[in-house]
């Protein structure tokens, strides 16, 4: 049986996540700690009892999800289960940071500096209200990438996230995607509509972004992941440190290939995909991309004891 651990991106995030195992497991509440003393400020606090509007801002959200993840990873290496155990890590979006933390890849204090630096800059790439994403319902990968290339009329309109059979995200100028939400309904979507974002993620808008994280990401070191990592806008495994690097730049601007990343480990013999941190989007996105895996959400010390037992 061959296993691979994933991580959640944006949107997963709720107040009280990881609070739980952060009270379980000693090695979970240190991974809150190293990422406060990171950032200089009590994002745990944040997390726990804090406001949901502040929480969802995309400089908190990426940090806050990748710590959450962090600590459900410590928790099931304090039950035995290492992240060498699997055969590959992958993440979505933000969660590809996260894959590389929980790898060694990348140092925790690192990467949650990354997360803030990344947050920040693709919510200042693009003035509030100018873009926008939403998700088509029930079209495949190419129709929706048609439904995108013919709503942009010279503005930006991109396929963004391509993450099951049925879904995927556009994102781009907000008139464009508007445009993209109508043509979608014609073409056959069950449903298309805008998602609460406060940015057109993943798509040609957010260059500044990409060029801010090159710059950030030059500062940092990054070694070779213990398990490789199936990188979003490649869907497929990647070891290299210098490749990892520019791939995250890359990952700024580009499509969120899922649905081919999750087929790329299947064919490479996972059986099982473990989806570590908050919430289950991503297990329910896998169950619907190939029903033949199996799928585990571990983001309590509930979740890590039946990881452990099964």
């Amino acid at each position: 049986m061959s296993r691979a651990f994933v991580f959640p991106g944006q949107g997963a995030q709720t107040i009280g996540m990881g609070k739980a195992l952060a009270e379980a497991y000693p090695e979970s509440r240190a991974i809150f700690q190293e990422v406060d003393d990171a950032l200089g400020e009590s994002l745990s606090s944040l997390i726990w009892e804090g406001e949901a509007e502040e929480l969802t801002l995309t400089q908190n959200a990426q940090p806050a999800l990748m710590a959450t993840s962090l600590a459900a990873m410590r928790a099931l290496e304090a039950e035995g289960i290492m992240i060498s155990s699997g055969s590959f890590v992958a993440g979505h979006s933000l969660g590809e940071y996260s894959a590389l933390a929980a790898a060694g890849a990348i140092s925790v204090a690192d990467t949650a500096r990354l997360l803030r630096v990344r947050g920040a800059a693709m919510q200042k790439a693009v003035p509030v209200g100018v873009g926008a994403m939403a998700a088509l319902l029930g079209l495949d990968f190419d129709t929706a990438t048609a439904v995108a290339e013919e709503a942009a009329q010279g503005q930006v309109c991109q396929a963004a996230n391509d993450n099951d059979p049925g879904q995927v995200v556009v994102s781009g100028h907000k008139e464009a995607v508007e445009r993209a939400i109508e043509i979608a309904k014609g073409k056959g979507a069950k449903r298309a509509v805008l998602l609460p974002v406060s940015a057109p993620f993943h798509c040609a808008l957010m260059q500044p972004a990409a060029d801010a994280m090159a710059q950030a990401l030059n500062d940092v070191s990054i070694n070779a992941p213990v398990v490789p990592l199936v990188a979003n806008v490649r869907a497929s495994a990647v070891s290299d440190p210098a490749l990892i690097r520019s791939l995250l730049v890359e990952q700024v601007t580009g499509s969120v290939r899922w649905r081919e990343s999750v087929g790329y480990m299947a064919a490479q013999g996972v059986t099982e995909i473990w989806e570590v941190g908050a919430g289950k989007a991503l297990s329910g996105m896998i169950r619907r991309i190939d029903r033949n895996l199996t799928c585990r959400a571990i983001g309590t010390p509930d979740d890590v004891k039946a990881a452990k037992d099964a």
